[in-house]
This record gives structure tokens, sequence and C-alpha cells, in this order.
């Protein structure tokens, strides 16, 4: 039998969301460190939310482009499982800090093109998991979580050569098409379960869960 795809939502800001996120099975759940976005949390208000999660979902810290500080200061209070470098993060940035933190580090790959994709390969061996993501439109002050999907099919010449998750436009109605398509094993999801950017929708967090999971 297949194993059942995991899933990440990203982005959760409310023990409401957090509870329907867990409820429904997620295998991971997303803490932004980010203050552009509006799913911005500062790390001592992320520590409760932290310690609900701890031991049912890997809790992963996103970050854009972090300082030193920003990354100690994130693993003290938060004591995430994962670190989500989501911004331009060179490959030798990306090793230090998996080294110095000692925690496996997840790098963002922006993809409009079959050759942004191919980008990935530069993380191989050093990122323990490539996550795809769209690239953002040139006016947006965000690098991730516009709601905007990309043309799966530019992953078909890298997704077969490292560990990767699923990003970008991603929506209960689309995510099983998603994974259809490019047999991603994991999924992450934000815009694509909010009621407005920021806010969470617990039906939607169900839906989009119920939909991934089934979707083998």
């Amino acid at each position: 039998m297949a194993e059942t795809t995991k899933v990440k939502i990203c982005g959760l800001r409310t023990e409401a969301a957090l509870t329907a996120a867990l409820g429904g099975g997620a295998d991971y759940v997303g803490l932004v460190f980010f203050p552009p976005s509006p799913r911005h949390l500062a790390p001592e208000a992320a520590v409760p939310l932290a310690a609900k999660a701890r031991g049912r979902a890997r809790i992963v810290a996103l970050m854009v482009d972090p300082d030193d500080a920003l990354i100690e200061a994130v693993v003290a209070a938060v004591g995430p499982d994962l670190l989500q470098l989501h911004g331009e993060e060179s490959p030798e940035r990306v090793a230090e800090v998996r080294r110095r933190w000692a925690r496996p580090v997840m790098k963002a790959v922006k993809v409009e093109t079959a050759q942004d994709a191919q980008g990935a390969l530069a993380y191989r061996g050093i990122a323990d998991l490539i996550l795809f993501d769209a690239r953002a439109p040139r006016d947006s002050p965000l690098p991730g979580g516009n709601g905007l999907p990309f043309d799966w099919q530019a992953l078909a010449e890298v997704k077969d050569k490292l560990a990767y998750m699923l990003s970008g436009g991603l929506t209960p109605d689309n995510v099983s098409e998603a994974i259809r398509v490019t047999g991603a094993r994991i999924v992450d999801v934000s815009s694509g379960v909010e009621a407005r950017p920021g806010e969470k929708d617990p039906a939607l967090i169900r839906r989009f869960l119920l939909a991934a999971k089934a979707a083998n």
C-alpha cells in the first residue's frame, strides 16, 4: 500500500488553527519569523504553539535570509525540529546553519521554469530537504505565501534526484492533482487555507489535510 502523503501547514499563528492542523493529522507545522509577512510571529509568541505541537508534528521555523542572532533566538525559544531557509541563502550558508545549530535544514527554491528547478541541485547533499515554491511576483514583498502555483511539469527532470516538499498555490481543490502530477510525498500549504492573509481557516485546514492524505 502506498505511503500516505505527508502535509505541512505553514504560517500558523493561533491555537485554533494549530488545533485544526494537529487534529487533522498534519505531519509538519510551520511558524514564520519574518516581519513583512502577515504570518509573522515573534519568537516568544511562538513558544506556546511549539509546546502544543511538540511530539505531535515536526515544528518548522521559517526564516528569510536570517542573521545568526535571529536563528539563535528562534532555536532557543522554539526548539524547532527543522529550520526552513526561504531567502537567497547560498549552499555555503545552508551548510553553515545546519552545522552550527545541529538540526536539519530545508531550503526553499523558487520555481518559474525548469531551469529554476535545476537550481535545487546545488543544495543536494547539503540541505536535508528542498521546498519547491512558486517564484513570487516581482512586486511582492514576500518570497512565499503568495497563493500562486507554478507549472508542476518544471520539476520533471529533478524531482527524482533529491528529497523535496511541494508548495506554491496549493489548495484543498488542487492538491490531489498536484500530487498526481509530481508524485510529491510531502506537500505544504499556507495561503491556500486562509480566509484572508495571515488568518487560517480551520475548516479549510481540515479539508486540505483530508484531500492530501487521500491522494495516493
